[in-house]
């Protein structure tokens, strides 16, 4: 059994009485961590004073908790995780969802999970109208392959052994953001419902991977955020995933053809060379940092309903 006691003990040493409670957590994607900006009566933990916390190395990821009141009025508790752990970092997955088993100590109830993700779907395209994607359902290979969060021993006996997932996406919570888009006078089009991808990273995804992928029913994919649902789930918090939607997964309808190429060469035709398309970290983060107040605005209203 993990003991929990020295990591809540370090929390609290930093936080005054209001801030010890939250209510709601939240996890911050790439590029996303503006979402505490508008927190009240902000602390911040870093993750290296925390017993058992490790260190996130992605850019656009921090390493710290954020506590603070958000929402009109008071305000409501809340803690948010300035940047996450990937496994591909070299994390182990217990690793991975420790700070949501943590939360779950704190007394979070509601769980809202960020992340920025690459669209399978054309239906769902990249800086435009859709641009959020609410989560109703996933597809983990890596959990189906031997990558399971809640593979090992159990952190206590009062956690299912056997967690069902049929239910995993809060349809109360997923009912809140498009209230809470309503309210904001988005656009109908701006929030999409679909299925979320979790592949292992870090390389981004094959044209074969991505049409495959597409095929089996997913509309985003991403490198996070299914272990930390399971987690979640598994402690007995409310879950939502909001996926704001930063590049298009490259799945050109046809593949490049070498061999005409040259044959046409050879017979002593132009051949126009087509431009490769790529995806970049980068871009990640500059759609992230371009959305990220759209989405503070939806937490926000979401929280405020809570």
């Amino acid at each position: 059994m993990v003991n929990f006691e020295a990591s809540i003990n370090a929390i609290k040493a930093f936080l005054p009485d209001k801030l010890q409670h939250p209510r709601v957590g939240i996890v911050c994607g790439s590029g996303l961590s503006g979402l505490a900006d508008e927190f009240k009566d902000i602390v911040i933990v870093p993750y290296k004073e925390i017993p058992g916390f490790a260190s996130s190395t992605v850019p656009g990821h921090k390493s710290a908790f954020a506590f603070g009141l958000l929402g009109n009025g008071e305000g409501v508790p809340v803690v948010a995780m300035l940047g996450r752990f990937h496994p591909y970092e070299g994390h182990s997955l217990s690793s991975v969802v420790y700070p949501i088993r943590v939360m779950a100590k704190l007394g979070v109830k509601d769980i809202i999970i960020t992340n920025a993700a690459g669209s399978l779907n054309p239906a769902i395209p990249v800086g435009t109208s859709k641009f959020f994607v609410v989560v109703q359902d996933h597809l983990a290979l890596p959990n189906l392959t031997g990558m399971n969060p809640l593979l090992g021993p159990q952190t206590s006996f009062d956690l299912p052994r056997f967690l069902p997932l049929s239910d995993a996406y809060s349809p109360s919570l997923r009912r809140l953001a498009f209230l809470a888009a309503h309210r904001l006078q988005l656009k109908d089009s701006a929030l999409a419902e679909g299925v979320y991808a979790w592949v292992s990273g870090p390389s981004y995804e094959t044209p074969a991977e991505g049409r495959f992928l597409r095929q089996a029913g997913a509309d985003v994919v991403g490198m996070s955020t299914i272990p930390e649902v399971l987690a979640a789930k598994e402690e007995g918090l409310n879950v939502m995933v909001l996926s704001l939607v930063t590049n298009f997964v490259v799945i050109p309808d046809t593949y490049r053809s070498i061999k005409d190429e040259v044959k046409a060469e050879l017979a002593g035709k132009k051949v126009e060379l087509p431009v490769a398309q790529v995806v970049s970290h980068e871009e990640v983060l500059t759609i992230g940092k371009e959305k990220a107040g759209v989405l503070m605005k939806i937490v926000e209203n979401i929280v405020d309903s809570l």
